[in-house]
């Protein structure tokens, strides 16, 4: 038991609690929050099977809150921990407790803190999302469904970035249980039950429309440019394979994370034509939109991984940097993996001269440039700019 002091007329007054209540949790305030109750020396929560707005009010009224003006469910306020007291709550709406109200028994449920969550599809990282709730495993309809949803699932299930977020049972139909409808993620939420929905089982929707993810399994995509040196060319992105970015909206913002990313500074141009030359076969983003802040290309706002409507001819998408370089065609932020491919071309070419016009003219050919672009790669910083030696 507890007590709870109460203020009268400017006198103290000690009222005995055989069960004291309280609200807690991410984002809670004195009369919002996880509802949980003191019993037998312990906190613990209640479980929102059947919890409705009748149920709430006794609890608004219990703690002096007034009317009660929702009764969310599925931890909005974040997942309690250790002990569930109370489970099918059912109140009338004029208990002065919700001890009063009919329930199932203290610490008598068959619910958990968390709802369990799966991607079911061809690979750990994609498929059909699937919600564990009431002991059934079920599906999420695709009304609204979007990236900032299949972040949160990404994230809640450790495996990384959220690629794409995919509609129309494009991860293959489910036949049963359809739990969650119109789901609307900020993106910031720690699992899929904290965003917003219409409730358990809930829906106007078919299988057809279930929902699905492609995740990365890691926190970014690799990414390059195709082209003729490290910071200027096609963009492409890693998955399994190298494919391209669809040319569909993009712009000097989708260009400058692109040059971000790569460590390339500011860039210069988003070009959308051949000039780097088409790349044949898989076509991975389209319709790219970025603000020009995010640290990497997947941060963006797009339509889809690997599942577009984009023609060959949007699929080329050039980046440069907005600092030229010397002849060789550096740009800043060039890495030694492009300054090795150069010499290997230095030394073919030197072989070929050497053929033409002897031993000694290759070998000279081939020492001036290999220092001068040694030279080159030490005395110069990631900017760009020479170094203090």
């Amino acid at each position: 038991s507890t007590y709870k002091l109460n203020y009268r007329n400017s006198k103290c007054v000690f009222i005995l609690l055989e069960d004291h209540i309280k609200v807690a949790g991410t984002g809670s305030t004195q009369c919002s929050g996880r509802v949980e109750i003191y019993h037998n020396n312990i906190w613990g929560t209640v479980c929102d099977d059947e919890w409705d707005l009748n149920d709430a009010a006794v609890v608004c009224r219990e703690l002096n809150c007034g009317a009660a003006l929702s009764a969310p469910t599925s931890a909005l306020f974040g997942e309690g921990s250790d002990q569930i007291w109370l489970n099918k709550v059912a109140c009338s709406g004029n208990e002065r407790s919700l001890a009063e109200c009919e329930h199932g028994g203290f610490a008598k449920h068959n619910c958990d803190h968390s709802v369990p969550i799966r991607l079911v599809g061809s690979t750990l990282l994609s498929g059909r999302v699937e919600i564990y709730y009431n002991n059934i495993w079920g599906t999420a309809c695709d009304n609204g469904w979007d990236l900032n949803d299949a972040s949160v699932v990404c994230r809640e299930l450790g495996y990384g970035a959220a690629l794409g977020a995919f509609s129309l049972a494009s991860s293959g139909e489910d036949t049963g249980q359809i739990w969650l409808d119109d789901v609307d993620c900020s993106g910031n939420e720690s699992s899929l039950t904290e965003c917003q929905h219409n409730g358990f089982g809930k829906h106007n929707c078919r299988h057809s429309k279930d929902a699905g993810v492609v995740c990365s399994g890691e926190e970014s995509v690799p990414i390059q440019l195709a082209g003729p040196t490290y910071c200027s060319g096609r963009v492409e992105v890693y998955n399994k394979t190298w494919g391209t970015v669809c040319g569909t909206s993009w712009d000097l913002n989708d260009a400058s994370v692109v040059c971000r990313e790569l460590g390339c500074g500011v860039a210069k141009k988003a070009l959308q034509s051949f000039q780097f030359g088409n790349k044949p076969g898989q076509t991975w983003l389209y319709d790219v939109t970025c603000s020009g802040n995010e640290s990497s290309l997947t941060q963006c706002q797009y339509s889809g991984f690997g599942n577009n409507n984009c023609s060959p001819a949007g699929m080329v998408e050039p980046v440069k940097s907005e600092d030229h370089s010397d002849v060789f065609g550096v740009f800043p932020g060039e890495s030694t993996a492009f300054l090795s491919w150069f010499l290997i071309f230095i030394q073919m070419l030197s072989s070929y001269l050497s053929q033409w016009f002897g031993d000694v003219f290759g070998r000279e050919f081939s020492a001036f440039f290999f220092t001068a672009s040694i030279y080159r790669l030490l005395t110069k910083d990631d900017t760009g700019e020479p170094m203090s030696l």
